[in-house]
């Protein structure tokens, strides 16, 4: 019974890492995006995912988009010939050509993600419990099996971690800038004043612009005393390691209302508003006063899902 598993974008392949580890077969392949952080994952994934038969397709976004859409169809329609499983995280295209007798498996968290949930023809559509189906649009009218999973995307690949109680003079914080060419990057993206990095040591992990393994991201996150990002997947990530995160974007998701309901330190500046940045600020040497939740078993969750 073989897979396939769709891996568009680098949050993608950390999410679905473990779960292979514990599914995949070795006649399972991979459809993956070519995008720069993607590929560099794929290269160094020994210890982290299991090599497969991987086929490269572009990425639908920018000028000449509809045409890398068609290119990514073709390639991918040849891919899943006998293929009798597709997981897909986010992306509609493999959903469309793949054999009409497979399971074809959608799973998201990002509600604005419109035009991807109109394309999509999946059989089953796994989403976490916070999800804000107001937001959603198309995607709830679908017909298609719902199952639904307690927990962010990051419970399932990341693990609690106990952070120092002590903060470097002075603090150390990693930057994310994105390029802004994703599908809904616009509307949604805020510049960082370059002044408000201002008396901190900085780390750049700006998108396609990350230095060593990009497997590593999140445990240099964790070594952090705070994390400014316009990533709103980074984010989730680096407050559910503990660290204190400061979101500048305008973005809207189910999951940033469940992480600061549930008292993550997240701080989102939907504008420059250095009331927020102070906030935050504040909140870097308070970590040691965090009392977070308790971690939910959403990757035992989304296992059985899967198998069944």
């Amino acid at each position: 019974m073989a897979s396939a598993w769709v891996v568009d974008h680098p949050a993608h392949a950390r999410l679905l890492a473990p779960i292979m580890r514990e599914l995949s077969q070795t006649d399972d392949i991979i459809i993956a995006c070519e995008r720069f952080e993607v590929v560099k994952m794929l290269e160094n994934c020994d210890g982290y995912m299991p090599r497969r038969k991987t086929h490269w397709v572009p990425r639908p976004v920018g000028k000449g988009r509809w045409k890398k859409a068609w290119k990514r169809s073709r390639i991918s329609k040849r891919a899943l010939k006998g293929i009798e499983t597709v997981i897909s995280v986010g992306a509609p295209i493999e959903t469309r050509v793949a054999p009409k007798s497979s399971r074809r498996i959608y799973i998201t968290d990002t509600e604005v993600n419109h035009l991807a949930h109109k394309l999509a023809r999946p059989t089953d559509i796994i989403l976490p419990t916070h999800f804000d189906e107001i937001l959603a649009g198309p995607l709830m009218r679908k017909s298609a099996k719902f199952h639904s999973i307690n927990g962010l995307h990051g419970h399932i690949h990341l693990h609690p971690h106990m952070r120092p109680k002590t903060v470097s003079d002075p603090p150390r914080v990693m930057v994310r800038r994105l390029q802004g060419d994703g599908i809904h990057d616009k509307g949604e993206l805020i510049p960082i004043p370059e002044k408000w990095m201002d008396g901190l040591s900085t780390f750049n992990a700006d998108e396609n612009n990350v230095s060593g393994n990009p497997w590593s991201l999140t445990q240099r996150i964790a070594d952090m005393d705070g994390v400014m990002t316009q990533s709103v997947t980074l984010a989730s990530e680096a407050v559910l390691l503990g660290v204190p995160t400061l979101l500048i974007s305008a973005a809207k998701r189910g999951f940033l209302n469940r992480l600061v309901d549930d008292g993550y330190p997240l701080f989102v500046a939907r504008e420059n508003d250095e009331s927020v940045l102070a906030s935050w600020l504040a909140g870097i040497h308070l970590t040691s006063e965090l009392d977070l939740p308790e971690w939910p078993d959403t990757k035992s969750e989304l296992l059985e899902i899967l198998k069944h």
